[in-house]
Order: structure tokens, then C-alpha cells, then sequence
């Protein structure tokens, strides 16, 4: 997707974007960047540059203070899209750019307006990489998220072994790491992970509701705040993907990694073996 405001810095009010797999809206000071690919809204490449884009053209945008970042169908984002992909595939990759899909979430960390995520159902995997790029999460109850990379047999991900231990603790995220387990809205607001559990028909009204919160406050002072909080945060992303990458180029070559995905499809426990 170009970027959706090339021509003109400004998204309209009560607006959006019909076309494409991301649409932007704006009420007042609070944009809304919603991921469409219902109904589990897996992740890919194409996608993942239409949300840097998109908060890319807001953060060029005066009037917008805040962004929250949705998604429609069932889920906030059940994964990485791994349909179209071979089972020893690496990490999404555009060979007529260049383009990676870590190296294009590295752009998520580097934009300057407060994100508010609003997670319902399913944060897996990539979504929950993608969950975590925001500055606060808004879930409830029946939402799942999970680091499900070592059941599926690789490395985690996504800039998630930067992320996920600065809002839960290293121990925390050893733990979510190490087992893959899930965890429902209740858990995940209790040990940091989300900021507020509502209701699961209120999320993203809630989420909206932080946004317009957040942008009461003098803009120019919360950037500075941000940008304060999150200081080499970016940076420290962008060695972490590096590590990640590594370490996942070769053991999705391994038995153990073909064994993880074969037991995903057939929803059952895999059994690994080492190699």
C-alpha cells in the first residue's frame, strides 16, 4: 500500500481509507489505523508497510495526538501469514527491495505519537510482536496472547525479545518464551502486559477512549515524554531482529521446525526431537 497520505499530510475527520488491507481514520486529536484482513488478520509484508506508512503519514499529521491501532474480525493478529510459505522459509522478504518484514517493523518503534493498541481475541506470534511496538494495550478477558515461537520449533521474533521483557520482566518473558503457553486478558493485564481489561465488546472504544485521554495533554510535551521513555529503544529493536533473524535463518531448516508447523496444521502436540 503507498503511503495513504502522499498528497495531502492531513487524514480527514470522521474519515477513512476504504481501499486496502489498512485503513486511517480520524476523530478529532485520535487516529485509528485498523488492520483488515479478516478474519484472524495474519500478518505480512504488504501489510506490515501499510501500518509503518500509515503512522509514518500521522506523525506528519499536526492535528493528530494519538493513534490506536485495531483490527477487524476475530482476532488483533493471530500470526505471520505463514499460508504461502514453504516450511524451511525465513523471515517475509521482498526480493525486489530488499524489504524484511523485521526491518520494516523496526519502523513501528521509530514513529513519535502515542499508540494505543486494542487487542481482542488473538495477539499471536507476530501479532503479539505487533501488540507490543505500542505504547499501551487495551484487551479483555477472552483475548489470548502468546510467544508461541519454541511450540512451533524456532526462535522468537519480531523484536519481541526486546519488547516483551520491558513490560513484564525478564523472568516473565523467559517463562512466555521457554513454554509458548498462552495467556488469557486477565493474566496478561495482571503481569503488565495490558494497561486496561474492559469488557470484549468495549476494547476498541476503551482503546479510543486512552487515545483521546492521551491527547488532552499538550502535544509537544508528550513527544518529548515519549521520546524521553523510550530513548534507544529503536536501536536496541533493530539488534534484536538481527539476533532473532540469525538464529531463526537456521532452524527453520531443522526436523524439529517441519515438526512444529505439521502439528500446528493438524492441531495437535508436536513432538520434537532435537534436531
Amino acid at each position: 500500500m503507498e503511503n495513504p497520505d502522499r498528497a495531502q499530510d492531513r487524514a480527514p475527520d470522521h474519515a477513512g481509507d476504504d481501499a486496502g488491507e489498512v485503513g486511517v481514520s480520524r476523530e478529532g486529536h485520535v487516529a485509528t489505523v485498523l488492520l483488515r484482513r479478516p478474519p484472524n488478520n495474519h500478518l505480512d509484508l504488504p501489510s506490515l508497510v501499510a501500518i509503518a506508512e500509515a503512522l509514518e503519514a500521522l506523525d506528519r499529521d499536526p492535528d493528530c495526538r494519538a493513534v490506536v491501532l485495531a483490527a477487524e474480525g476475530r482476532h488483533f493478529c493471530a500470526g505471520a501469514d505463514l499460508a504461502n510459505r514453504a516450511p524451511g522459509a525465513g523471515v517475509p522478504r521482498d526480493e525486489r527491495t530488499g524489504r524484511t518484514l523485521y526491518r520494516e517493523a523496526a519502523r513501528l518503534l521509530r514513529t513519535r505519537k502515542p499508540v494505543v493498541a486494542a487487542v481482542h481475541g488473538a495477539a499471536i506470534g507476530a501479532g503479539l510482536g505487533l501488540a507490543c511496538t505500542a505504547d499501551f494495550r487495551v484487551t479483555c478477558a477472552e483475548a489470548r496472547f502468546a510467544a508461541n515461537f519454541a511450540r512451533l520449533g524456532f526462535h522468537p521474533g519480531f523484536g519481541l525479545t526486546a519488547l516483551l521483557p520491558r513490560l513484564v520482566g525478564a523472568q516473565r518473558a523467559a517463562l512466555l518464551f521457554y513454554t509458548g503457553r498462552r495467556i488469557g486478558g486477565e493474566e496478561a493485564a495482571a503481569i503488565g502486559l495490558a494497561d486496561r481489561l474492559v469488557p470484549q465488546a468495549e476494547v476498541r472504544a476503551a482503546a479510543a477512549a486512552l487515545a483521546h485521554e492521551i491527547a488532552g495533554s499538550a502535544p509537544l510535551a508528550v513527544q518529548g515524554v515519549r521520546e524521553t521513555l523510550r530513548r534507544g529503544l529503536a536501536d536496541e529493536y533493530e539488534r534484536a531482529t538481527e539476533r532473532e533473524f540469525e538464529q531463526q535463518a537456521w532452524q527453520r531448516q531443522t526436523e524439529d521446525y517441519r515438526e512444529g508447523v505439521r502439528a500446528m496444521a493438524e492441531r495437535r502436540e508436536p513432538v520434537f526431537k532435537g534436531g
